[in-house]
């Protein structure tokens, strides 16, 4: 009794199939790779969406070259904020401090320069040290003393906020030097022949997409050399293009109003700086290890009071360097500077990915976060939304940032 079997060959593929399933691998490869990352694109993308939505919204004015450029300086100093304030709550800590440290900074600038008429690049130099100092004696009774962070910053607030009053006599004081206002108000000189863009713009913006592109490409390398998992190629090369796209396309509004602020370049110098810093060296690798799990960093050798001591440190040198920027860009010093900036920078925080459990966070996410909330802030001013409203929608981002953080934890849990 013999079988017969016969062999069938596939029915062949419909015209334009082989097309349209490339497309949805590429689509299920991004899809894939936002939800295992969902941490570190979430915002990212609500920031997209959030200057779609203002630009339509505005007839395209939230997107116009002149108001970009007031964007940067409006919200510089959040974002200085938002740096040190991120490390803080990495390391499981919080600082109710930095909104009047910011502000009696600034008293102590315009006393220096206004009243005693010191230069203004050794007053600068002193005021950051007076913020070193803040910063250490806050870090200090944490650390050493073992006062928890919320208290000993909410005395901070007092104080600070009542010796700026002391300092001030309770009026406004300046104005201050040109050289000071440069560093908040300034913009890159021009240089070169007359292109209708700014040129030194343009070649910094250049050097930027090229130093993200190599940075992206060997933090991948290294990846795979310690056989970690890394995304695939075409969801990294798409990363690759929608990052250059976005500082390009930042560039040339730059560039083609009055070029970059020099602001601008001082958060690209304390981004790039902090960031190495928690991706690659030791006191970034400890921030981390205290804030995810305390008694397991100590039983490694960490050690958490330096550690801690010197987050506060640098958090007071950030805050002085804020409250510099901040008088400057006003041109005076006023007892009412910095109110609720420290909500505004714990806030940008939490909007950028930190948990409030600490051991999670970028330095990037920080500023992603102190983004939103300047894109919020700016896009609801065009448009006429109340200062009442303005609040009540902020807050509820918040809320909705910190749930979905909640809920991303739960998920990956189970």
């Amino acid at each position: 009794m013999s079988t017969d079997v016969t062999a069938k060959s596939p029915a062949p593929a419909p015209p334009g199939r082989s097309g349209g399933a490339a497309g949805d691998g590429l689509l299920a490869l991004v899809l894939d790779g936002m939800r295992r990352n969902m941490r570190q694109y979430g915002m990212l993308i609500a920031l997209g969406l959030i200057v779609v939505l203002f630009a339509v919204w505005t007839d395209g004015d939230l997107l116009l070259p002149r108001n970009v450029s007031n964007l940067v300086l409006q919200n510089s100093y959040i974002l200085i904020l938002a740096i040190g304030m991120m490390l803080v709550i990495i390391a499981g800590h919080i600082d109710l401090s930095v909104g009047s440290l910011t502000a009696f900074v600034g008293s102590m600038a315009a006393v220096f320069m206004v009243k005693q008429d010191m230069p203004w690049p050794l007053a600068v130099v002193l005021c950051l040290a007076v913020g070193a100092v803040a910063g250490a004696v806050q870090g200090f009774f944490i650390a050493y003393g073992g006062i928890p962070s919320f208290i000993v910053t909410l005395a901070g607030m007092l104080i600070f906020r009542g010796l700026t009053e002391i300092f001030l006599e309770g009026q406004t004081l300046g104005p201050f030097p040109d050289g000071l206002q440069k560093v908040a108000n300034g913009f890159l000189p021009e240089v070169g022949p007359n292109t209708n863009y700014h040129n030194l713009t343009l070649l910094l913006g250049f050097a930027m997409i090229a130093f993200v592109i190599f940075q992206e490409v060997r933090d991948r390398k290294r990846q795979q050399e310690f056989a970690l998992d890394v995304p695939p190629a075409k969801l990294f090369l798409l990363k690759l293009v929608a990052i250059g796209a976005a500082i390009l396309t930042l560039t040339l509004l730059l560039a083609s109003y009055k070029g970059a602020p020099i602001v601008l370049l001082i958060l690209g110098v304390l981004l790039v700086g902090f960031g190495y810093v928690m991706r690659n060296a030791i006191i970034g690798r400890h921030i981390y290890a205290i804030g995810g799990n305390l008694p397991a960093a100590k039983l490694s050798g960490v050690k958490d009071k330096k550690v801690t001591f010197l987050v506060f440190l640098n958090m007071g040198m950030l805050a002085a360097l804020a409250g510099l920027v901040f008088a400057a860009r006003f041109n005076a010093a006023s007892p009412k500077a910095g109110l609720n900036f420290e909500l505004e920078a714990i806030a940008a925080s939490f909007i950028g990915g930190a948990s409030m459990s600490g051991g999670v966070g970028t330095v990037l996410g920080a500023i992603i976060g102190g983004l939103v909330l300047g894109v919020l802030n700016n896009g609801m001013n065009l448009v006429g939304i109340g200062t009442d409203w303005q609040q009540v929608i902020k807050g509820l981002v918040l809320l909705a940032a910190v749930g979905f953080d909640v809920w991303n934890k739960r998920k990956v849990g189970s």
